[in-house]
Parts: structure tokens; C-alpha cells; sequence
């Protein structure tokens, strides 16, 4: 019996443009329904017209939501806030941002508990503990006093499920519950969810934009694009055959290893503005087998084998002879770069490395100890070749390449590029660049793309003009794939990834050999992620870049990247090439990560657990920096272990490998 069904479900603008246009569909008691899609396609605000918490400037404009015999839309506020909480609860995308900073974890969740479960006093702090303890917090008991901001973004993450499920809902709505954590993280707060769902019975409404989460996660899954639900089926159905173009077009953008020699099927364009279509098919603009029919009539829902879409090739016999021409024109798959066996001269060589942050405490600031960011870092980046540096947050990988480029002083250790010292020189700032993780904190919002173009080639005085630089800059513009008219546009006038690009083109404008990649993908949609990809391979080929790419994204290391760097406590634990590391990890901590990396094929290696968090970098442990969490631990862990060689490419930081003896 179905727990939740909406029918229909319309929600709009004050202008009467729908966000939410006539979306249907049903959730059973212990099911998980996904709703998977690009960013701006409505799927959060289909969650919210569910609570009932409609930002102001939008409201629920027709359909109706049965939850559990009961018509939501047709409550009083007083009951809808009995609904909220006990019966149905959400987990926001942004925990930081929808946890009370000034109230105790623990405060908040006996709000929960003295609404839906008329728990007080005495009880409450005891089963806050509970709680917090049953979503995987140690120490529970000194937690539950904390404020957020004492908290990771992880243990964030699960504050809010321990929130949500304080009412023992029925449904639970989690938002991107996974978005912008760790990969380990990622795992332990899927498996809790899941868990939760077996132990409780409890149905579940996923959104993500990540099709491996979907996979592991889903029964069900609706594919939503421009406020409409285009695809639905079970997940066995669309993992084996997607029907919509849309769909498709989000599996082919998925980096990976088969994919790496060519470019990502990258989907064109971005989702339309609201309201922006009247009729036909809003997927039109963007699809490669759209004909006239898709731009003059909307197409019908259609059930197809036991399955439904929202797409004219599946409505007529005329349309399927289209459908078989237009799947036939699609190319071959090229070769893998036959360039991977060759040897290359190294650009950047990197010696013992150290960044150490003094920890000042006292009247007098006396120093009492170190905060080793990191510690002893050793590796070596080819001309025109992709290193990948990999790990956890807070493992000192962004502060690593901060460092090479000067942007932190170093405090020991050795930065050659190109066969010159670097450490206390700016001779070759323009040669080394960076792109940073959040292009629109990194853009100044007051500046032209022309003008924050232009800035960088002023300063190391690239161009002999200002009418030279502006050539070059329309140069730059057709080399990121942007028009060039757009130079006279502000930062908040484009999407995440035109920023991306923008962002890129700002590192070129001085000739760089040399980017350091700072998370650039992790907060776009798989379809952006691809332009993003593609450009970055290009640009490789066409000017003999070198990346050094800063990522907890392994799918994208996958594809793009030629060897690897494991980093665990400001320590380089494990290198190769991309196929050793990936194929064959030695080391528990790569072992662990690669595990939790959620597949769209099932295929993922069993899940390693890693116990507890990553330690302080001012108090790391003695010995391997990584024992107190690993499964595989013995007595010689108490020594720091020196450099194995699994192979003439590929050596490790671990004593299951130490040869010594």
C-alpha cells in the first residue's frame, strides 16, 4: 500500500511561472523513490510543496498530496505542523545552514522530541544521547552540549538525521544528503539512512543529481528535468536501459576509465528558465534527436514496458523509425591516449614539503605547539601530464597546493619548477596558476569578465596594450568555450559552470604550464562536470598543460588523471599510475576510500568501515598517522613506515609492505 501519492502536483511564481508542473508519483512504506536531475529542474521545491514550506513568492497551484489517508493540502496549519516532523520529516541539503547556531545540538533535537514524542525533563538529554549515538557520533554524551560550528560537516550531516528522526516519521525527505561530503563520509551517512529504513520500515524521497548514490540507494526513481518528471521506473529498468534522451545523456556524461582516451557525452546548453517553454518538449534545445514534432507539441506520458516517459519517440510507429535512425548516427568510441606509456621530463619536483602553522597561546602568544597541515610531502608532475592528489577534507591537500604556488610560505622543503627553486622567489607566479574550488567566491562580483581577465596580464605586464590584452581575452573567451561578447558581463549573470570556465580562462590569460586544480567540478551537475572535463582534456592537448588536480571525486580521477597521489594527515601514503592505485590500492586508507565510492554498476568493492575521524593535524598520532583507524593495525604500526615499492611506478606507506626484513 502506497504511504505517500502525489497527483499531479503544480507549484508557481507570483508571475505564474511553474517551478513544479504536474509532477505524479507514488512512495511505499520502506521504499526509497529518487528523484535525480541537474540543478534548477525543481526537485527541492517538490519536497517542499510536500512540507508545505514554500519560500514567499511561490505557492501550490493545483494537485493534491495523500499522506497516509490524509490530504495534506487540505489541513489547517495547526494540523500540517503535526504532519512536520512526526510523520514526515526532511533532511535539508545545507546542514550549516539549517541548524540553529546559537542553540546546542542537543536543544535542538528535544524541540523534536517534545513536539511529536511528548518527551521531557529528565528524558530528554537521555535520549538525545541515544539519538546522536545511533547516527554514529562518538562521545555522544559531551556532543549533544556542543554548538554547530563545534561539529564537521559531517557530523552536521548527521545531527540533522538524528533530527529528523526524533519524530519516527514515516517518510523521510533527505535533500542531498550526500552533497560536498567526503566520499567516507558520503558512505557512512548512506548506510545509516539505509539502516535506519530496514530497522524503522520507514519510506524514504531521495534527491540527488548523483546516479551512483541512486543506484545504491533507490527502488524507484523519477528523472525530472525542467519542472516535470520525463522518466520513471524501477532502478533495475533505468540502470539497464534509460528510455529518455535526457537520461541518457546523464549516463553518457559519467567520467570513467573506458571513457578516458575521448570526450564526455556532455549535454548542451542548461536547464531553460522557468516558464520559458509554452509548448513542445522542454529537453528540445538540448537534444541531439529532437525533430519539428518536439518543438510544436508536448509529448504525452507513455508507458513503455512497464515503465513511463514523457518523450515522442515513444509514441508512434513513426517516431521509433526516428528513434532507430537517430540511435544509429552515434559515433564509436575512440582509443585510449596511446600516450600514457611514454616517459616524460618532470616539470614540478616537490622535496619533503612542510607547511606547519604555529598554535599561540597566552597573554604573551608564546607558541606551544604546531599544526602540521602538511608534513614531508615528496612528488614529481611531468610537462604536459595530470597528477591527482587525493584524501579526505582536512588532510592538507588545497594547503599543499597553496603552497606551491607561494600563496602560504612553507616552512621546509623543496619546490622546483622547471629545475628553479621556488621557495622564497615569485619568478614563475604566472607560470603556476590556480582554479579554485567556488568560482564565484573566487571572482570579484564588482569586476567585468573583461576587467578580472585583464588584471592578472596588467600585473606580470602580458601585452603591449590594453587593445592587445582585449584580443587575447577574446581568445581566452573561444578557448573556454564562452562567447565573447560576454566579457562585459558580471559574475552573477552566469551558471556554476560558465563561472568554472570563466575562472579557467582567468588562469590561462598569463600562459601558465601549470594548474593547480582545487576541487573544480565538486559542486557541479554531472552534465556541467563534463564541459568542464572535456575543456580541461583540450586545453591539455592543445597547449601541453600539466594539472596537478586537487579532487575527492575518484570517477573523475578515473577519467582524467594519468597518476594519483593517496594524502592522509599531510602525508602522501600512496602513488602510481591512475590504473595501479585505482585497480589494485595496497594501502587500507585507499582501500577504504575506494570502497565507499558509490557505482552505477554495483560492482564497488566491499565497504570498508573506518573507525572514527580523522585526527587533529596539532596532535597526530605517533607511528603510521593512519593506525588508530584502520582494520589492519599491528604492533609495527607504532613506527612510522618508510617507502614500498609495489612496482617501478607505484610504492606505499605501509608496514603489510615493508620489505626491510
Amino acid at each position: 500500500m502506497n504511504l505517500l501519492k502525489v497527483d499531479n502536483l503544480v507549484t508557481r511564481l507570483r508571475n505564474g511561472a511553474a517551478i513544479v508542473d504536474g509532477v505524479s508519483f507514488e512512495i511505499a512504506a520502506g521504499e526509497t523513490f529518487a528523484l535525480l536531475g541537474e540543478s534548477g529542474c525543481g526537485k527541492s521545491m517538490t519536497a517542499l510543496s510536500l512540507m508545505r514550506l514554500l519560500p514567499d513568492g511561490v505557492a501550490n497551484a493545483g494537485g493534491a498530496v495523500q499522506m497516509d489517508g490524509a490530504a495534506l493540502f487540505d489541513l489547517p496549519e495547526h494540523d500540517m505542523r503535526e504532519v512536520r516532523g512526526g510523520k514526515m520529516a526532511m533532511i535539508f541539503q545545507e546542514p550549516g545552514l539549517s541548524l540553529n547556531p546559537v542553540m546546542t545540538v542537543g536543544a535542538q533535537i528535544a524541540e523534536v522530541l517534545a513536539l511529536h514524542q511528548d518527551i521531557k525533563g529528565m528524558q530528554t538529554n537521555q535520549r538525545c544521547i541515544e539519538l546522536l549515538a545511533q547516527v554514529g557520533i562518538p562521545d555522544a554524551a559531551r556532543r549533544v552540549h556542543e554548538y554547530p560550528f563545534q561539529l564537521s560537516g559531517g557530523m552536521k550531516q548527521r545531527v540533522m538525521i538524528a533530527m529528523a528522526l526524533a519524530g519516527s516519521p514515516k517518510l523521510l525527505i533527505a535533500d542531498e544528503p550526500t552533497t560536498a561530503l567526503d566520499v567516507t563520509i558520503q558512505a557512512q551517512v548512506l548506510r545509516l539512512l539505509r539502516d535506519t529504513q530496514d530497522k524503522l520500515g520507514m519510506a524514504m524521497l531521495l534527491i540527488t543529481h548523483d546516479l551512483g548514490v541512486v543506484a545504491e540507494n533507490a527502488h524507484r526513481v523519477g528523472v525530472m528535468y525542467a519542472g516535470q518528471i520525463v522518466e520513471q521506473a524501477s532502478r533495475e529498468q533505468l540502470f539497464s536501459r534509460p528510455l529518455h534522451p535526457y537520461t541518457q545523456k546523464l549516463f553518457a556524461a559519467l567520467p570513467d576509465a573506458a571513457r578516458s582516451g575521448q570526450p564526455l557525452s556532455a549535454i548542451p546548453g542548461s536547464v531553460p528558465p522557468l516558464g520559458s517553454i509554452p509548448q513542445g518538449c522542454r529537453f528540445a534545445p538540448r537534444c541531439d534527436q529532437a525533430w519539428a514534432l518536439c518543438r510544436e507539441q508536448t509529448p504525452k506520458w507513455t508507458t513503455v514496458d512497464g515503465r513511463g516517459v514523457r518523450c515522442h519517440l515513444y509514441n508512434s510507429a513513426e517516431s521509433r523509425v526516428l528513434r532507430t535512425e537517430s540511435l544509429s548516427r552515434h559515433s564509436a568510441l575512440s582509443t585510449r591516449d596511446s600516450a600514457l606509456g611514454t616517459r616524460y621530463s618532470a616539470l614540478l619536483q616537490v622535496e619533503d614539503l612542510q607547511v606547519h602553522f604555529p598554535i599561540r597561546k597566552g597573554l604573551l602568544q608564546r607558541v606551544v605547539g604546531q599544526v602540521k597541515a602538511v608534513d614531508g610531502v615528496s612528488l614529481s608532475l611531468p610537462q604536459g601530464r595530470t597528477l591527482a592528489l587525493v584524501g579526505e577534507s582536512g588532510c592538507g591537500k588545497t594547503t599543499l597546493g597553496k603552497a606551491l604556488l607561494q600563496l602560504i610560505p612553507p616552512s621546509a622543503g623543496s619546490v622546483r619548477f622547471a629545475g628553479n627553486e621556488l621557495i622564497g622567489t615569485k619568478s614563475s607566479r604566472s607560470a603556476m596558476q590556480m582554479v579554485f574550488q567556488d568560482p564565484y567566491a573566487s571572482l570579484n562580483p564588482k569586476m567585468r569578465v573583461a576587467e578580472i581577465l585583464e588584471e592578472g596580464m596588467t600585473a606580470l605586464n602580458i601585452g603591449a596594450d590594453s587593445e592587445t590584452r582585449q584580443a587575447h581575452i577574446d581568445g581566452l573567451l573561444d578557448k573556454v568555450g564562452l562567447a565573447r561578447d560576454s566579457k562585459w558581463r558580471y559574475p552573477h549573470e552566469f551558471s556554476g559552470g560558465q563561472r568554472q570556465r570563466i575562472a579557467i580562462a582567468r588562469a590561462l590569460a598569463v600562459s601558465p604550464q601549470l594548474l593547480i586544480c582545487d576541487e573544480p567540478t565538486s559542486a557541479l551537475d554531472v552534465s556541467v562536470q563534463a564541459q568542464i572535463l572535456n575543456l580541461l582534456k583540450a586545453l591539455q592537448r592543445e597547449l601541453g598543460l600539466s594539472y596537478l588536480f586537487i579532487t575527492h571525486n575518484l570517477a573523475v580521477v578515473e577519467y582524467l588523471a594519468h597518476e594519483v597521489c593517496v594524502m592522509y594527515l599531510g602525508r602522501i601514503v600512496e602513488r602510481g599510475m591512475t590504473e595501479e592505485v585505482l585497480r589494485s590500492p595496497k594501502h587500507p586508507y585507499t582501500q577504504a576510500l575506494l570502497s565507499a565510492v558509490p557505482r552505477i554498476d554495483g560492482a564497488g568493492r566491499e565497504y570498508v568501515k573506518l573507525e572514527g575521524d580523522m585526527p587533529s593535524p596539532a596532535n597526530p598520532p605517533s607511528g603510521c598517522h593512519f593506525a588508530p583507524r584502520c582494520p589492519k593495525r599491528m604492533a609495527e604500526c607504532t613506527a612510522y613506515p618508510v617507502e614500498a615499492e609495489i612496482s617501478a611506478t607505484h610504492v606505499v606507506r605501509c608496514h603489510l609492505y615493508d620489505r626491510r626484513d
